[in-house]
């Protein structure tokens, strides 16, 4: 082994260490120490994610949290659920949201029933008549949407497969997406609306 001279030190050379200069991983893993092993479950996982996640305080926490919904509402793929991620997706979302339909009064009318329900305890003889004509008038209107959904579930699906003919596009959970979608009320619905009732969508 080469040992440095004086000489060789004083014109600014150091002393070799007798031994190769470690790569920075193997450096960094020995000041972070070994290695942890994998979380066995879920609830390890969690509280391990827990662990490393950054500590906010509470107004960073509501800043981050009604900066992730803003996203959501705007349509960012990258906040959505994955089912309604996607072109084809946000494509639907524009045909049903640029129509008026039955299923709209979804809603309204599980409220109303609730209201008879309430109606025929507090006064049973008029509240059991109520009854019988908000369920009979719900039963109509339920039948209505289920139509209208198949109608309006083709047409989205036919629409989509002209506008994108490379993906592959079920009609069966289009006219279910259609249904959860369009049976929304309108200023509820998340995303928020793209465009305004009667607008027309480009294919």
């Amino acid at each position: 082994m080469d040992i440095a001279t004086e000489s060789d030190l004083a014109k600014g050379q150091t002393a070799r260490k007798g031994r190769p200069t470690p790569k920075r991983i193997e450096a960094e893993g020995r000041r972070r120490g070994p290695v942890p092993p994998p979380p066995r479950t879920q609830r390890e996982a969690m509280k391990r994610n827990r662990d490393l996640r950054p500590k906010l305080t509470r107004e960073e926490r509501g800043k981050a949290q009604n900066e992730r919904r803003e996203r959501m509402m705007a349509g960012d793929d990258a906040y959505l659920m994955p089912k309604d991620r996607g072109p084809v997706k946000a494509f639907v979302r524009d045909v049903i949201d640029s129509r008026r339909n039955f299923m709209g009064l979804f809603m309204p009318m599980a409220i109303l029933v609730l209201v008879s329900y309430f109606a025929q305890v507090a006064v049973p003889a008029m509240g059991l008549v109520l009854q019988e004509y908000v369920m009979l008038a719900c039963l109509v209107f339920l039948l209505a949407m289920v139509v209208e959904a198949i109608m309006l579930g083709r047409l989205a699906t036919r629409l989509a497969r002209t506008k994108f003919p490379k993906e592959t596009i079920g009609t069966a959970s289009m006219v279910w997406y259609t249904f959860t979608r369009a049976s929304q009320v309108r200023r509820l619905r998340v995303p928020r609306p793209r465009v305004r009732p009667g607008e027309t969508v480009s294919v």
